[in-house]
């Protein structure tokens, strides 16, 4: 199966909103709403299975694309994992329009460079920077880059998406700005017979400046609509310090953060997390809900540059950076897992 998934055209956003009677109905309703909705509005998607695992993707799409925003990398939008009838991903926010920042799901990823986006500091008002990942978008005047801003896109370069049983492939192709260009390919691949998850990465430079950037999974784990809290547990290879204040909400014991408390709306866990090694050995995390009886265990082949955590009520996220480097004519590859597991419940 080829796809040319069509890269021309910005329209006026459609705006949808969730009308739960409560918000415990919310969290254990929306991940069967939004499919619902994503049909009805004809959003471009894609399934692949591997008789264990179940997963869907919105597909990046300029004009009809489920996720239009400039934050995230349009490839690889998971809006629904299943594994031994547990989900594991799915909407955690409340109000939906395709051109708002984090109106997105799954294990999807950002770029920035200096902590904005590739070519910003170089770009003038009104020309154009990258967004590794979405395209070329326009810098306004502004006194420096806002993460949460959805840009004006200038061109979202082109996107081919394959796919097979078990698994999906996302090209990004960009000319590019300023002298950066490159292509871009994320392969989400299941594993034969087992409930394994990979990311598997490229990004060929083909511009004439190297390609700087961090990079960072932003894990939006949705454990059976089950809230944050008490069952919910981080595991770490490593002795966790956190940089912040926890606001007696949660807290980082050795090797594990653990929450004290039920999060309600509004209130929500915030840190970075030091005490990791150089060495990918330290790319390794388990995430457990134990009142859903799920887990996930996430791994990567990449030393960690920053790691930042990060839970509301409807999700609960760890989010390890990692740095790259490609110069001029040179491609670098890199993998994410995800192994999935059940838990008994309390």
């Amino acid at each position: 199966m080829n796809l040319l998934i069509p890269a021309i055209g910005i329209i006026t956003p459609q705006k949808g909103r969730f009308r739960p009677s409560s918000e415990r109905i919310f969290l254990l309703t929306c991940a069967l709403c939004v499919p619902f909705l994503a049909a009805a509005a004809g959003f471009p998607e894609a399934a692949i299975s591997n008789g264990v695992i179940d997963a869907k993707f919105y597909l990046p799409d300029a004009k009809d694309g489920y996720y239009q925003g400039t934050r995230f990398d349009w490839s690889g939008v998971t809006y629904s994992l299943r594994y031994r009838g547990h989900e594991y991903f799915g909407p955690w926010f409340e109000k939906y329009d395709p051109k708002t920042h984090d109106a997105i799901s799954g294990a999807v990823e950002e770029y920035r460079t200096g902590g904005a986006g590739l070519g910003y500091d170089e770009a003038k008002t009104g020309e154009g920077f990258i967004r590794i990942g979405v395209g070329v978008v326009r810098k306004p005047a502004e006194p420096s880059y806002q993460g949460f801003k959805t840009y004006d896109i200038i061109d979202p370069g082109k996107w081919t998406v394959r796919k097979g049983a078990d698994w999906i492939e996302f090209v990004h192709q960009l000319a590019g700005v300023n002298g950066y260009s490159y292509e871009y390919r994320k392969t989400v691949r299941l594993a034969k017979d087992q409930p394994v998850m990979t990311l598997e990465h490229s990004l060929r430079n083909t511009g004439r400046k190297t390609i700087e950037t961090a990079m960072y999974n932003h894990n939006f784990f949705v454990m059976d609509g089950q809230p944050t809290g008490p069952g919910s547990v981080v595991k770490l290879p490593f002795e966790g310090r956190p940089t912040k204040d926890l606001k007696g909400l949660a807290e980082v014991r050795g090797d594990r953060l653990v929450y004290v408390k039920e999060l309600e709306k509004g209130q929500s866990v915030f840190t970075e997390i030091g005490g990791f090694g150089d060495t990918s050995r330290d790319y390794d995390f388990r995430l457990e809900n134990r009142k859903a009886g799920t887990g996930v265990r996430i791994t990567g082949d990449r030393p960690l540059a920053k790691l930042v955590y990060w839970s509301i009520r409807t999700t609960f996220c760890p989010e390890p950076y990692i740095d790259l480097s490609v110069e001029p004519g040179k491609e670098t590859k890199w993998t994410i897992g995800y192994e999935f597991y059940t838990l008994p419940k309390p």
